[in-house]
């Protein structure tokens, strides 16, 4: 999800709005993944790198995730919504923490997966995966692939990031392997159903050939 900056700076706003209409976005997209019966929708939430932006930044998108998650966790349970986290969410704040795995652990039976990537990094995901196998005995792609935060989601179909800059920005490096991807000229605010629903079409029309001819 990337552009809410960009967003709110077109219109002459302070980035902690355009953060809080990509809440907007996030809220509208996981409804719509509902309605177009997608099983997983993964979004990268917060990197790893962004720790590195400005304190106030930082703050309001720590006070964006608290005030999501308490707006939002009743709908999540009467949709039956799995939250799951992708990366070390155990470094925020403990309030925040608390909240997530309450979040988590109310959530634990729903019937599709809303994974949310925070505090994390591919690169990152992948050395520790690799360190895990290791203790273990032999280092493969099937022992790396067991200890990566997403061993338990279905395989990653399409990746698709907003904003028209076309690379992965250290996003699941392992689990697009082959994956399709879509790189859209829309910022992350702007984003919407329609948007969703014509990735879902234009992926439906590609031939998926994993190496084969």
């Amino acid at each position: 999800m990337d552009g809410n900056g960009r967003w709110a700076k077109k219109r002459g706003l302070p980035r902690a709005l355009g953060h809080k209409q990509g809440g907007e976005a996030v809220r509208k997209t996981v409804q719509a993944a509902e309605t177009l019966g997608l099983e997983c929708l993964t979004l990268y939430a917060f990197s790893s790198e962004n720790w590195k932006r400005d304190e106030d930044e930082i703050s309001d998108l720590m006070n964006l995730m608290r005030r999501f998650i308490e707006a939002n966790l009743k709908d999540m349970i009467e949709r039956k919504v799995r939250l799951k986290i992708i990366g070390d969410y155990k470094a925020f704040a403990p309030d925040i923490v608390t909240k997530l795995e309450d979040a988590l652990e109310r959530t634990k039976g729903g019937e599709r997966t809303l994974a949310v990537a925070l505090n994390y990094g591919a690169q990152q995901e992948i050395a520790r995966a690799a360190r895990r196998a290791a203790e273990d005995g032999a280092i493969d792609p099937e022992s790396i692939e067991k200890h990566l935060y997403t061993a338990d989601l279905p395989p990653l179909d399409l990746l698709i990031r907003t904003s028209g800059e076309v690379r992965l920005s250290n996003f699941l490096l392992w689990q697009a392997a082959y994956a399709e991807m879509l790189f859209l000229d829309v910022l992350w605010p702007d984003f919407d159903e329609a948007h969703l629903r014509d990735a879902c079409e234009d992926f439906a029309k590609r031939e998926r050939r994993y190496g084969g001819r």
